[in-house]
């Protein structure tokens, strides 16, 4: 029986207790369960543990039938694992040799861990093995609570501050701990986006908008928090936050309903998660010296991506693309990565009519996150 080719992408999600992780997850996965979705879209999300699973659209459901919110977690720390299961690769097709399936690892942690002590060595324990295991991913989210705003409207810097105060205490009180053997980290989330949660009680507010009052009212509490990254992981250069904002709502919430079907930005974390990584790997390497070793290790799911997201150019087929010789491909991917637009539309459409299901899927998120730029969803850094 042939091996499985799976591609992972770790997404962390740092959040205040209410600031609607549980919401926001619960949203993601119900929405790609619903009847329509399941039989238009390019691929099935399928919950690796079907308990998990079930219990994450059971708050969808509850939400969607009965406007009920989901109970919040406390001290929950956990890790959803989603995988988008494509159909065959036609025989021949570029999408053939790269991977099968793409998986998503979602983890969610507790906000409370930033805000109370653990109150058993077990939980504390478990604290640490879930604050590494966020460390190590590919993206991290900083939830800023959208209802906390409100509520402190015309002072929000001293909600912004605390939020930002507390995730940078919370980094240096583990820090020893963090690191591998007292040496700083190459795994890390490399970028961390700011993202407002509950974006559905801001109606007026774009991403400009909330990127400027993130920057007015607490640049130096982010850049702070940048400095103190900073100094765990290896090329601290290569480590973006400030960078990156986006808006994000599970739901229109109202008092006697809960319109699922009215999410903001939701649609993004997929694309973000597979290719914004791609795309700024690429941008470092031209500007920053990257050991060999580590661009390698980072190039790896880069070189297998790219070729897709960057139509069927023939000088893939000659490149190396993994081991020693990966950070050769840099250079090209830039160049694949420059398609946009009407190209990138065409590469699309005519993987659609293909049946070339991975790359529709992989340029399918390309043009999402350029729509996401131009409804005013998304920010991207451009370093």
């Amino acid at each position: 029986m042939a091996t499985l080719r799976v591609r992972e992408q770790h997404v962390a999600v740092f959040g205040e207790s209410g600031s609607g992780k549980t919401v926001l997850v619960s949203s993601f996965y119900g929405a790609a369960q619903e009847q329509t979705f399941q039989k238009e879209g390019l691929y099935r999300l399928v919950a690796d543990d079907v308990g998990q699973g079930n219990r994450l659209r059971q708050n969808y459901l509850g939400m969607k039938n009965a406007a009920r919110a989901p109970e919040p977690t406390r001290f929950a720390s956990t890790a959803y694992a989603f995988t988008l299961q494509l159909k065959k690769h036609p025989k021949g097709s570029s999408s053939a040799a790269a991977f099968d399936e793409l998986r998503l690892v979602w983890h969610d942690y507790p906000g409370e861990w930033f805000e109370e002590e653990p109150s058993t060595e077990q939980e504390a324990a478990r604290r640490l093995e879930s604050f590494r295991a966020l460390l190590r991913s590919d993206v991290a989210v900083i939830l800023v609570d959208g209802q906390k705003l409100l509520d402190r409207a015309g002072e929000e810097e001293k909600y912004l501050k605390s939020l930002l105060w507390g995730l940078r205490e919370g980094v240096v009180r583990f820090t020893a701990d963090l690191l591998d053997d007292g040496e700083p980290l190459v795994d890390f989330p490399r970028i961390w986006i700011l993202a407002l949660s509950k974006a559905d009680l801001h109606p007026d507010m774009d991403v400009h908008a909330f990127q400027d009052l993130l920057i007015e009212k607490a640049a130096g509490d982010v850049d702070a928090l940048h400095q103190v990254l900073k100094e765990l992981v290896q090329v601290p250069e290569a480590l973006s936050l400030g960078e990156d904002f986006m808006l994000l709502s599970s739901a229109r919430f109202e008092a006697d309903r809960i319109e699922v079907d009215r999410r903001v930005g939701l649609d993004l974390l997929l694309p973000v998660a597979c290719l914004l990584p791609l795309e700024r790997l690429v941008r470092w390497a031209e500007r920053i010296e990257i050991p060999r070793r580590w661009l390698d290790r980072l190039a790896d799911n880069a070189a297998a991506i790219a070729p897709l997201v960057g139509g069927a150019a023939p000088w893939f087929s000659k490149v190396p693309r993994f081991g020693p010789f990966a950070a050769r491909t840099l250079p090209l991917l830039a160049a694949a990565l420059q398609h946009s637009g009407p190209t990138l539309r065409s590469i699309n459409a005519k993987a659609r009519a293909d049946g070339d299901h991975l790359r529709a899927v992989l340029t399918q998120f390309r043009l999402d996150l350029e729509q996401g730029v131009q409804d005013d969803l998304l920010v991207t850094g451009t370093r």
